[in-house]
């Protein structure tokens, strides 16, 4: 069965800003959309923010295996009741990649409980990322080490739960260290974020990104989504 993806982006960066708009026209999603949709096994869909529901209706998102999430500056524009719902589907399943600045975002909160916070600047630097799992079904097609030749530079300390599994660490021309790939279990979901992506930069043309993106997808999708969640105090398992 095909895995159904559904790439949200807030899609703001690409109307108001000139220099973004020249590197994504159709706004980032489209442009993860057009590389995605080549694999067979994918079923893609877009959502943008200013769409009705933020385009993550309830039948979006419960027909959703792996969402792709990506946002930066509109982070508390973003529903309330959205972020409540998404997370829900998580818990019971759904996997969801957040991408570069989404490390702020709800979502982020809502399902590590931590506050995402780190050190950043933007001074072109040269991005070195190291893959720690040479053998992780997430890094294959990817060797060593690649290298991005400008990315915004984010640094340690990195306000994020202890990952499950570390992937990537990069290291910037300007000596910071950042966990820029990792993977935490939620419930019975799981969560993947990947660090590259900043709006004025064409990470998401870099065929490496790509692929560790299109790679994530395949790994995190569920073989199943569970109804519901039920908490221990429902059932007792001994004497039910």
């Amino acid at each position: 069965m095909p895995i159904n993806v559904t790439i949200w982006n807030e899609f703001l960066h690409e109307k108001n800003n000139k220099a973004v708009s020249d590197i994504y026209p159709d706004g980032i999603h489209e442009t993860l959309k057009a590389y995605l949709s080549e694999d067979s096994d994918l079923n893609i869909r877009t959502a943008t923010l200013d769409q009705p529901n933020h385009g993550l209706t309830d039948d979006v998102i419960e027909s959703t295996d792996v969402l792709i999430w990506w946002g930066h500056m509109a982070h508390m524009q973003v529903s309330d009741e959205i972020v409540a719902k998404v997370s829900d589907r998580v818990r019971r399943g759904m996997s969801v990649i957040l991408l570069h600045s989404a490390h702020a975002s709800k979502l982020m909160v809502s399902l590590t409980g931590c506050s995402g916070s780190l050190s950043w600047r933007e001074q072109n630097e040269k991005q070195i990322l190291w893959n720690l799992k040479p053998n992780h079904p997430i890094t294959q097609g990817i060797g060593e080490y690649f290298v991005i030749d400008k990315e915004e530079t984010y640094g340690e300390p990195f306000g994020i739960p202890e990952p499950d599994e570390l992937i990537f660490i990069s290291w910037y021309s300007g000596g910071n260290v950042f966990r820029s790939g990792w993977i935490k279990n939620i419930q019975n979901g799981k969560l993947f974020y990947f660090q590259p992506g900043h709006e004025s930069f064409p990470s998401y043309k870099n065929s490496q990104v790509l692929l560790i993106i299109k790679n994530a997808v395949k790994y995190l999708a569920p073989l199943k989504i569970l109804d519901h969640v039920e908490s221990v105090w429902q059932k007792d398992p001994i004497n039910k």
